[in-house]
């Protein structure tokens, strides 16, 4: 197996097909290996295809929720810019930060009033849900739609594409820092500059 998919340590050892059911989520491209097969295994087949949109979609549902929406935020930076405001990507970064029910109280306020037009409202909606119910206090006992937090992440990612520089070096960026942070790495993974020439100053 490559060692891309080496120490993934945050992502649970259950099948990759256990993981996409529980999401209720599902590859287009067709696999060889087994059902039981792991999520490195199965990783390593889908990209020996060159299946990278299911790679990802994969890695959304196999991180942790917490860090799933930290995945989703970095896309969101980079969608909103370095400057740019998002109260929806800046109360989803606390809540990855200090995961409360405050925070979350926070976020289903700038949800109801300030996600239109914000760029990273997906953030702000996996990190809502991320607890796996729909809210604090009385809503906590009642279970939160089905794969939110991984159709979020997947989503935000697939919408950098277009930043460049060109598909499979954003897919590949997408891709390595969710193996980064499988590893218990940050995820802030650089873009490879791939348009500098050799002997360029």
């Amino acid at each position: 197996m490559s060692e891309r998919f080496e120490n993934l340590k945050k992502i649970p050892e259950q099948p990759a097909a256990r993981l996409m059911a529980a999401a209720n989520a599902k590859f287009t491209t067709e696999l060889s290996t087994p059902a039981s097969a792991s999520v490195p295994a199965v990783l390593a087949e889908l990209e020996k295809q060159g299946a990278h949109v299911d790679m990802i979609r994969l890695l959304s549902v196999s991180l942790p929720p917490r860090e799933c929406v930290w995945w989703a935020c970095i896309a969101g930076r980079e969608l909103v810019g370095p400057d740019g405001k998002s109260p929806c990507l800046t109360t989803a970064e606390a809540w990855v930060f200090e995961p409360t029910d405050d925070i979350r109280m926070r976020l289903q306020m700038v949800l109801e009033t300030e996600s239109s037009g914000d760029k990273a409202a997906p953030c702000a909606t996996a990190a809502f849900y991320a607890p796996g119910n729909l809210g604090p206090g009385e809503m906590k006992d009642h279970p939160a739609p089905v794969g939110v937090v991984a159709a979020c992440a997947f989503g935000i990612n697939l919408k950098t594409l277009k930043l460049g520089p060109d598909p499979i070096t954003r897919f590949n960026l997408i891709i390595d820092r969710a193996l980064d942070i499988a590893r218990g790495g940050n995820g802030k993974v650089e873009l490879q500059d791939t348009t500098t020439e050799k002997g360029d100053a």
